[in-house]
């Protein structure tokens, strides 16, 4: 059996989480037993609610456990298998962590599911059909529940949740409008993605000028706002939210370091009657079969083409990690290790 490069969570952040969080070991694989299958992993999927994970504080999910290896989604190949449902040479997804290898119990729920690359690159299972699509699909649909015409914004709008919101958005025939930084970002969302406008928040400082810039790309005003951020982006959307809007709220990642991230304006909830729904993708499972197969549609049909920044070798895990949760990737944020 393979030597296995991991990464742990060796100690908690004090407040920005630092590379000095990690640690890289080396460890041997352990033997398949009877059911159980050994994927090579091709890609780690970055995600920004790792962040949240590593400290020990009450949240939707337990926090990841200091001295183990890094949770989070991965794709790769099938290389032994002591199960019948699975064999050598297998495309597969799975959650199989910041590591080289993984054993896998074949039988165990959503564990490790195949998955077809003719139409659709190994990489992208992980971003624009994986988790991050399903949760564009899952927060647009169940909770935004668009009509065509409306005027939709979604924040973080390059990278892979807003991407796929996007494509998603613009095939129910809805004006759509990203939040990004920089001009290099927002042009890539407008003339890749096709989105109908995108507002680049860097160029202000504080949600007032950000939001006479969000109400010229919406002069109808904001039927449906994605949150991926919180803070001032979403103070600034807020001013802009029209009657009985509806907000999907699936990130905060202003406040991912543990720091406050208060609400200016909360009184415009009841103003404006506004629906404001949190929700986490994986308490939803009945809607990915449904998700999925419209996402691969869309990636398949050259409707959807997702831009990913991609980091080389388990050791360059942390790093790329900590430049996600500062926005230096473009897209989906993933490290290939063959």
């Amino acid at each position: 059996m393979p030597k296995n490069k991991q990464i742990l969570l060796d100690n908690r952040p004090q407040a920005e989480a630092t590379a000095a969080n990690f640690k890289l070991v080396v460890a041997d694989t352990p033997a398949l037993q009877d059911g159980q299958v050994l994927v090579r992993h091709h890609f780690l999927s970055l995600d920004p609610y790792m962040r949240g994970r590593m400290n020990d504080a009450k949240s939707y999910a337990a926090p990841q456990p200091l001295g183990q290896v890094m949770q989070g989604g991965t794709t790769g190949e099938v290389v032994e298998s002591r199960s019948p449902k699975f064999k050598a040479g297998d495309k597969v997804v799975g959650m199989g962590g910041w590591q080289e290898y993984s054993v896998v119990a074949a039988d165990q729920p959503g564990a490790l599911r195949k998955v077809d690359t003719t139409h659709v690159p190994l990489s992208h299972y992980l971003g624009a059909v994986g988790m991050p699509g399903v949760t564009a699909w899952y927060g647009l649909v169940k909770i935004i529940q668009p009509k065509a015409g409306q005027t939709l914004v979604v924040s973080a709008a390059t990278g892979a949740v807003g991407s796929a919101f996007g494509a998603l958005a613009k095939a129910r025939g809805c004006r759509t409008v990203g939040i990004a930084g920089g001009p290099e970002k927002c042009k890539y969302a407008t003339a890749e993605l096709g989105f109908d406008a995108c507002v680049d928040y860097k160029k202000h400082q504080d949600a007032a000028s950000l939001s006479k810039e969000v109400k010229a790309a919406c002069p109808d005003g904001v039927d449906g706002y994605f949150e991926n951020v919180g803070g001032m982006v979403m103070d600034a959307v807020m001013m802009r939210m029209n009657a009985f809007a509806r907000m999907a709220l699936c990130g905060m990642i202003a406040g991912y370091d543990g720091k406050p991230v208060p609400m200016s304006y909360p009184q415009l909830i009841l103003t404006n009657r506004m629906t404001v729904e949190g929700f986490i993708v994986s308490e939803h499972m009945e809607v990915w079969p449904e998700a999925l197969t419209e996402l691969g549609t869309l990636v398949g049909t050259g409707k959807l083409r997702p831009r990913e920044t991609i980091a080389q070798d388990i050791e360059s895990a942390p790093e790329a990690f900590l430049g996600l949760l500062k926005g230096k990737n473009f897209g989906k944020q993933l490290v290939k290790l063959i």
